[in-house]
């Protein structure tokens, strides 16, 4: 029988995941299950002996009719321990033809997918409201190899294979999986020894989802040998091979690599080239990402072919991954987003929203007039640089000044950030001053590169 993971066991899963505030406030995602139960308690108890506490977040996704339910008891349950509870709910329709990203083999994995990408939405979200800097996810040892064998199962390289890290910068908070090592029976017997009830998802016995699929197969793999703690091991060695490749990616990029939050990287094609072919494909993959709004790496087979031509000398532009990359006199590239596919128009209020997969966009003070963050487009790029020929734009590429993101309320061009201009003049709304953006956050892709990479250039 498995032992109980004990209060002494999880602080030492913890230290490696420091710094923490002195009287920390954590928040901990719970579901209910077994897993993030148990980690709600432990965390709850490391951080009262630190002078802190802690707040539970559970999502209600609405796939489900007794969700809402099962939300409400996971409250009771923790507040009868003394820990605060809150939840979060997606609203989102969930079959709306814009919500559908592709023709779909499998729609319940699209689904799955989208709501995925929504809870950690709303957890993080919810996190940077209330300025807690850390969440805990209640990821385990056979999460983690399961994890391992889907990606496996897809040919995923090492990226893919290193499965989970412990650390994730996502949003502007640090997601924490300090249990990645741990069996879940002994989550399970600790909850047990607590008397403490928890929820089981039906879900988890589905066998339409790939990863039902795989935890079925773990007791026939351990008979071979690879049990589940063996296989998370793997992947945790390959794991600290991925973080050595990302600190030559990082290194490659700050020094061959003009990054500008602006939305475009000038780079030394020889540097690149010079570069060992891993960590050279690695460094362009994170511009790609970050400078083109995505949230996957392109496939191997066409970076690798965009590399070639990039550093034997290109011969015109390439696209890839939502950007396009052009030869420049010097040596340079310039690799920026291309303008087809950018997004649609997006409101602007309190809750940070992403536009464009670029940037993030926070209103500190109330936006009045229905203020909304899209593309400056070629048309008002142009009649900018017309009326203010002493507008300062730099060095700022042609093309990538239709990409720039700009608010506009009903009076027409309110802000572009990027170019520190504001309009000063002109016809007034109803209801609204014209100088209408008071206060506001704007984050540009250098964030998500530095997330991505360990990339410092500023």
């Amino acid at each position: 029988m498995t032992a109980p993971l004990s209060a002494t066991a999880f602080a030492a899963l913890m230290r490696p995941l420091a710094p923490f505030a002195a009287k920390p406030h954590l928040a901990v995602a719970v579901s209910g299950g077994a897993d993030s139960l148990a980690l709600a308690l432990l965390a709850d108890a490391w951080a009262r002996r630190r002078g802190g506490h802690i707040t539970a977040l559970t999502v209600d996704h609405g796939l489900r009719p007794e969700a809402a339910a099962e939300a409400r008891q996971v409250g009771r349950w923790l507040r009868a321990q003394g820990i605060a509870h809150r939840t979060l709910r997606w609203n989102e329709a969930k079959t709306s033809r814009a919500n559908i990203q592709a023709p779909a083999r499998n729609p319940r994995a699209n689904l799955q997918a989208r709501a995925r990408d929504a809870r950690y939405g709303l957890l993080t979200a919810w996190c940077r409201d209330h300025g807690i800097a850390d969440l805990l996810i209640a990821h385990h040892q056979e999460d983690q190899a399961e994890t391992f064998l889907l990606r496996l199962a897809r040919g995923s390289g090492l990226d893919g294979l290193a499965a989970m890290a412990a650390q994730t910068p996502r949003g502007g908070v640090r997601l924490l999986r300090p249990l990645l090592a741990v069996p879940k029976a002994a989550l399970v017997a600790y909850l047990r020894r607590r008397k403490q009830p928890w929820v089981e998802d039906p879900s988890n016995r589905d066998t339409a989802y790939a990863r039902v699929r795989m935890r079925a197969l773990l007791p026939l793999l351990a008979a071979e040998g690879l049990t589940a703690e063996r296989l998370a091991e793997t992947a945790a060695r390959l794991g600290q091979a991925r973080a050595a490749l990302a600190e030559s990616c990082a290194d490659l990029l700050n020094r061959a690599a003009q990054a500008h939050d602006a939305g475009y990287a000038l780079l030394d094609v020889a540097a690149f080239a010079a570069a060992p072919r891993e960590v050279a494909l690695r460094a362009l993959a994170r511009l790609l990402v970050a400078f083109g709004g995505q949230d996957y790496t392109p496939r191997y087979e066409r970076l690798s072919r965009l590399a070639d031509e990039l550093f034997a000398g290109l011969k015109g532009g390439r696209t890839l991954a939502g950007c396009r990359i052009l030869p420049q006199a010097g040596g340079r590239a310039l690799l920026l987003r291309e303008a087809r596919g950018l997004a649609s128009a997006m409101a602007v209020g309190r809750q940070a929203v992403t536009w464009d997969g670029r940037f993030s966009i926070t209103a500190h003070a109330v936006l009045r007039g229905n203020v909304t963050i899209a593309a400056l487009g070629e048309a008002d790029g142009r009649a900018l640089r017309q009326a203010l020929p002493a507008l300062e734009l730099g060095a700022l590429p042609r093309l990538a000044l239709a990409t720039l993101p700009a608010l506009r309320d009903k009076a027409g061009l309110l802000a572009v950030p990027h170019l520190n201009w504001r309009r000063s003049s002109g016809p007034r709304v109803k209801g609204q001053a014209v100088d209408a953006v008071d206060d506001y956050v704007i984050e540009g892709p250098l964030a998500k590169l530095r997330n991505a990479s360990g990339f410092t250039l500023v």
